[in-house]
């Protein structure tokens, strides 16, 4: 009865030993066929540990991976540096305002000519000077009073204005008017100093 027990007890043990023995490489198949655990960055993707390092998204100064950035997460610019503008692409400037150009100055000059007294009183004349031109004359004081007012008309008439003898010669060599010797003399000293200072 004990014999047999051992027996028993002995077969029982072999069994055990021969199923523990086979069952083992098969544990370590499937233990070996598992996939290693793999870091997981925080966007949410794994990343091969046996990666080459210097293959796209290993970081290699480490020597080991770097999270690789999720396709939809936004890429921003690292400080100082700028995105490459898109080819193909043109800036235009922005149309730069209309010069303005400053209304011309009027040129026009006006001098007037030293005074000359004469027998029937005193003549004073001024010219209008555009550029080299004299554009215009006047007197500016002419004998006064009986016959003098009609010489002294009849001097302007004939000297004075844009369409009057100053204008039309450009110098003093105008004619004496008739019946107004002196006035007509003392008009042409006056506008022959007139035209000394304008040119």
């Amino acid at each position: 009865m004990r014999r047999a027990f051992l027996a028993i007890t002995g077969l029982a043990a072999s069994t055990t030993a021969l199923v523990v023995f086979k069952g083992s490489p098969a544990t370590n198949q499937v233990a070996q066929n598992l996939p290693t655990a793999q870091p997981v960055d925080p966007a949410g993707q794994g990343v091969d540990p046996s990666a080459d390092p210097a293959a796209p998204g290993t970081d290699p100064a480490e020597g080991g991976p770097t999270p690789s950035k999720s396709a939809d997460a936004p890429v921003s610019p690292k400080p100082g540096k700028t995105t490459a503008r898109p080819s193909g692409t043109k800036t235009t400037k922005a149309p730069s305002a209309p010069r303005t150009t400053k209304p011309a100055q009027s040129t026009n000059r006006r001098v007037t000519g030293a005074g000359f007294d004469n027998e029937y009183g005193y003549v004073q004349v001024q010219i209008v000077v555009s550029g080299n031109r004299i554009v215009d004359a006047v007197a500016l004081s002419l004998p006064s009073g009986g016959e003098s007012d009609i010489h002294s008309g009849d001097v302007s008439s004939a000297y004075d204005g844009s369409g009057g003898e100053v204008v039309r010669k450009q110098n003093a060599n105008l004619n004496t008017v008739s019946g107004a010797t002196e006035t007509s003399n003392s008009y042409k000293q006056s506008l022959r100093s007139a035209i000394e200072q304008a040119f």
